[in-house]
């Protein structure tokens, strides 16, 4: 599915930064495998398709198709399109599982070109809303309603043209997960599929609780640069190998757009333990089985419509898993942050998130220039961000150096350097620039990161908070440098 949705993508976000998912649900909508995608995307596309399930129930044909990103049923943040595709037996009568893929549009609308406004503080900015669409009725496309969901409110889709082509490879690589699932029926009959996808859920709690049965309960308190706090208390029961991860306490909804939807809340959870998990198994519902999640509503972690999320998904969520890990002991914070950079006007549209460095844990370096933990996806290849944009690519290098020494080094951050070949505006969502990632056991914390703007016309250069805006001139030069991950242990003299 998910090379099905790179080679028919139109957008370089689809095409070249790989940013999506594709995975595949059982008859009631538990997610049973994915790909090696997304991380954030995966742990919370399950709640997207049965909201799909509860609202469309009895209704569902073969050839049908449904389409939404929003936010409070189950999505991300706007940008984040999810295509939800029944899979029927031969006969169109019953539903025998589910396919879904979500995709990162390169604009859904908002504020600001690329549909990441950092001054956002309602849904509403950041683009269309879109929640239980039906994309393709009994095998046909409703493109012209399409094109009228994206354009008909107050700030409308900028290439709604993309936005379908996307949609329609989405829809491709759902058909290529619809024909695979029913050949293994096909060779393996239904029963047997259906048992083995019990079985893989089934291990997969199984692995979690066998780490549970080691851990120890632990808390930590995670700060952000705009004041807000994730606050987390783990308790474990060993013999039950069961946990409770609490949030209470956690800052109440932010009022800008650092809210992350519970769906996030929970995803960012679901990495964490299975990451702990040793054996080679795909994330799905059975890693959530042994854990309860508290997590108050009203607050950042579960934000009430109609409140702005377009950074939950990128900013609240690193930040949810370093606190955890903190918790746990098990590892320094890495980068806390994507680096969130979008720039664009009427004719183009670009996102990217930079890499950063990871956080060192007992026996292991943090690894230096990579993406860290909620996202993986990749950065547009010089050649083709040139070629495909007016900008240039003035230097990408390491910040030597800028990882916490210890026992155990933090990786470092990167400085990417942009030059704007026409007038464009520009904005970074972001994060650590006021507080420094955190070192473990006696580790130092990460460089924080820094962003600014080298303007051509005087030479002045125009320091850019963690989350800014501006706009671009020909040849000014946006400059990106992104935290250090956190040192692990006191370094030997």
């Amino acid at each position: 599915m998910g090379i099905t949705l790179q080679n028919t993508a139109y957008s370089a976000n689809i095409k070249e930064r790989l940013d999506f998912s594709c995975a595949i649900f059982d008859q009631n909508g538990n997610l049973v495998a994915n790909a090696p995608h997304v991380p954030v995307h995966l742990g919370s596309m399950a709640e997207s398709v049965k909201s799909i399930i509860a609202r469309r129930k009895g209704t569902m044909r073969k050839g049908d198709a449904y389409m939404l990103n929003d936010p409070y049923n189950g999505g991300t943040h706007l940008p984040d399109i999810t295509v939800v595709t029944p899979v029927f037996d031969n006969d169109g009568k019953q539903i025998l599982f589910y396919v879904a893929s979500r995709g990162h549009h390169a604009d859904i609308g908002g504020k600001t070109p690329g549909s990441m406004p950092p001054d956002s503080h309602s849904i509403d900015e950041e683009g269309v809303l879109i929640d239980n669409f039906q994309l393709l009725s009994k095998g046909r496309l409703k493109e012209q309603e399409i094109i009228s969901l994206l354009t008909s409110c107050e700030y409308p889709a900028r290439n709604p043209k993309q936005n379908l082509a996307d949609l329609k490879a989405q829809l491709a690589a759902n058909e290529k997960g619809v024909h695979e699932l029913l050949k293994t029926v096909q060779n393996f009959g239904f029963d047997v599929v259906l048992a083995y996808m019990k079985h893989v859920q089934d291990n997969a709690e199984e692995q979690v609780r066998q780490v549970l049965g080691v851990l120890a309960n632990g808390e930590f308190v995670q700060k952000m640069d705009n004041g807000s706090e994730i606050r987390v208390k783990l308790e474990i029961d060993r013999e039950r190998r069961s946990a409770i991860i609490d949030f209470s306490g956690t800052s109440q909804q932010h009022t800008g757009n650092f809210n992350a939807p519970y769906s996030i809340t929970r995803a960012a959870v679901l990495y964490v333990f299975r990451t702990l998990v040793d054996m080679d198994i795909p994330m799905n519902e059975g890693c959530a089985r042994p854990l309860k999640l508290i997590v108050p509503q009203g607050s950042l972690l579960s934000p009430v419509y109609p409140a702005a999320v377009v950074a939950g998904n990128v900013e609240v969520s690193q930040c949810i898993v370093d606190a955890l890990y903190g918790a746990l002991g098990i590892m320094a914070a890495s980068q806390g942050t994507m680096n969130n950079v979008t720039f664009g006007n009427d004719n183009y549209q670009y996102y990217e998130t930079i890499c950063g460095g990871a956080g060192a844990g007992e026996g292991f370096n943090g690894a230096s220039a990579v993406h860290t933990h909620m996202t993986n996806s990749r950065l547009t290849d010089p050649e083709v961000l040139e070629w495909r944009f007016p900008v240039l690519l003035d230097s990408f290098s390491i910040r030597r150096g800028s990882g916490g020494e210890g026992k155990w080094q933090g990786g470092d951050g990167v400085e990417r350097r942009i030059r704007f070949l026409e007038p464009m505006t520009a904005a970074i969502l972001a994060n650590h620039h006021q507080v420094p990632p955190f070192g473990l056991k006696g580790g130092k914390t990460g460089q924080r990161g820094r962003a600014w703007v080298e303007r051509y016309q005087d030479r002045s250069l125009v320091i850019l908070k963690s989350t800014d805006k501006t706009e671009m001139n020909t040849n000014d030069v946006l400059v990106i440098c992104t935290p250090g991950g956190g040192g692990y242990g006191k370094k030997q003299d």
